[in-house]
């Protein structure tokens, strides 16, 4: 089943609804590397919250289109690791250490926001000329 890709401002919501098959988490992949082009988005989020079991292929998936959106001009953050989802992973030695999570889709736009402005400065596009 796809997942649902909507556009706020500059950045994209991945919202996984269900468990993703491989093939699903393959197609998000291809979804969000064209929608990050046509779209020029300087930031994805992909909200994982209505998922209670996340295998080691879904997440070395998560971490992979992190680093194609980076490479691509947009940050990443994944929301909504459900408690047991975390703790799971932990177990299996699982981790998003070089990525960035949220608690929640707020805390992922605040993040995104917050990172914004650096960004700009960076791009030399706040020189104030």
């Amino acid at each position: 089943m796809p997942v649902p890709i909507l556009k706020q401002g500059t950045y994209l919501i991945a919202s996984v609804q269900s468990a993703l098959t491989d093939a699903d988490t393959e197609r998000l992949q291809d979804d969000l590397m064209k929608q990050v082009s046509k779209y020029r988005a300087q930031g994805i989020i992909v909200d994982v919250t209505a998922i209670d079991v996340m295998d080691s292929f879904a997440a070395r998936s998560l971490r992979t289109i992190a680093h194609m959106t980076q490479l691509r001009g947009a940050e990443t953050v994944i929301v909504g690791l459900q408690p047991e989802v975390a703790f799971a992973m932990v177990q299996l030695g699982l981790t998003f250490e070089d990525m960035h999570t949220a608690l929640d889709l707020e805390e992922g736009l605040a993040w995104l926001n917050r990172k914004a402005p650096a960004r700009h400065q960076q791009d030399g596009r706040d020189s104030g000329r």
